[in-house]
């Protein structure tokens, strides 16, 4: 791990079970780290009554897994790593995004190095190299114009959006079994993780706003449609969608606009952290779910971003992400920026596409003006087709193959 040899903290966070303590505890076992738990109450309870003896007392080289549960451990970390700042002195996983706990006591801002961990990607379990984002940036899909590599991926394409990315649920023989999974993590998370961060009320709501919020993803962030099947107020809904934002199983994705157009939509979308939870909290199974052609169209959209996602934490260069709708509701459901550069990707379920489905595409091209790199409709095809200059139409399957 890179941030080892010039960070003193490294901090990996991300959702409960994508792999956190995997990860932390095989680097540590290859660099001699010292192993402690907060999920152990004994340990808990003892960094919270003397944080800063707890921190002298640790040995040169730390893994604390699960800090979100001791926040206050973080101005002794301070106070030690300003003492020694020996790069890869402490790693430090959490489940909830630690930044934002009211109790934390200092952010080891210019001391710490923080990664965040997702669950797997489609590309990681078949195991191919990623270079759709390559592709995508070079503007350059040319190559693969007169061949015809891909065949359509049809009904297993809901098989790969209702299994998700979290392994011990991919380690599941049965969709079933899978589904059995997901309830219970939901049932965790609720009873532990997000008690641990905040003294809520109405927790009992809280798998119900999430199952909604599922229903929701990749829509554009309404809170009056969200709080509505509930006796709450708007901003205590809001605030619990930020304890979910928190723990990293929602995340709102930002507009792009640009003073080159008019009225344009400034709300954010919402997507859920991974498809194979939402088709949980929905009740669906792939078979469901592919006679369902909205929330096929919505969890698609959602698989494709996080899968992108996903890839791009994998590259040397800084992507950020987005999406873009104007008032007239032409829209861009992907776009994404690298340096000056900026492409956009527009995601449907169906085999054919039209002249039609490049309008937002079109329109995003002509606001970027030479900053544009190319503008991809990822379809349910076979084929990889033109639609104008940097305008492609590409099969989904390219995205999760190599091209």
């Amino acid at each position: 791990m890179e941030a080892l040899q010039d960070s003193p903290v490294v901090l990996i966070h991300g959702s409960r079970q994508c792999g956190k303590s995997t990860l932390a505890r095989y680097v540590g076992q290859q660099k001699s780290y010292h192993y402690i738990s907060f999920d152990d109450d004994n340990q808990l309870l003892a960094a919270r009554t003397d944080p800063i003896g707890f921190v002298q007392d640790l040995p040169d080289k730390t893994i604390l897994d699960e800090i979100q549960r001791a926040p206050e451990l973080f101005t002794s970390l301070k106070s030690s790593v300003d003492n020694n700042r020996r790069p890869g002195r402490f790693i430090l996983t959490g489940s909830a995004n630690v930044l934002l706990l009211p109790g934390l006591s200092d952010s080891l801002a210019g001391r710490m190095e923080i990664i965040h961990l997702k669950p797997l990607a489609e590309c990681e379990l078949t195991a191919t190299e990623p270079l759709f984002l390559e592709q995508l940036f070079a503007g350059n899909f040319n190559a693969a114009l007169d061949s015809r590599p891909y065949g359509r991926l049809g009904e297993s394409l809901a098989d790969v959006i209702t299994r998700g990315g979290y392994p011990a649920a991919i380690a599941r023989e049965s969709p079933k079994r899978r589904s059995a999974w997901y309830r219970d993590y939901i049932t965790t998370i609720v009873q532990r993780d997000i008690r641990d961060i905040s003294d809520i009320q109405n927790l009992e709501i809280m798998p119900k706003l999430l199952a909604l919020a599922a229903s929701q993803t990749a829509r554009l962030f309404n809170t009056s449609d969200l709080a509505a099947p509930f006796s709450l107020s708007r901003p205590t809904i809001r605030a619990y969608l930020a304890l979910l934002e928190q723990i990293f199983l929602i995340e709102q994705l930002q507009p792009w606009f640009t003073n080159r157009l008019s009225r344009l939509i400034k709300t954010p979308k919402i997507h859920v952290s991974d498809t194979g939870l939402a088709s949980a909290l929905l009740g669906l199974d792939a078979s469901s779910l592919w006679q369902d052609k909205v929330l096929l169209g919505q969890l698609l959209e959602t698989f494709i971003y996080q899968e992108l996602r996903k890839q791009a934490d994998w590259q040397e260069q800084v992507f950020s992400f987005y999406h873009f709708r104007s008032k007239d509701k032409v829209e861009v459901d992907i776009v994404i920026e690298r340096g000056r550069q900026i492409a956009g990707v527009e995601v449907k379920a169906a085999a054919t596409v039209t002249e039609r489905d490049f309008n937002g595409l079109r329109q995003l091209k002509d606001a970027c003006g030479d900053r544009f790199s190319a503008g991809v409709l990822l379809y349910d095809g076979g084929n990889v087709l033109r639609f104008g200059e940097s305008l492609f139409a590409v099969p989904i399957a390219a995205l999760l193959t190599t091209v």
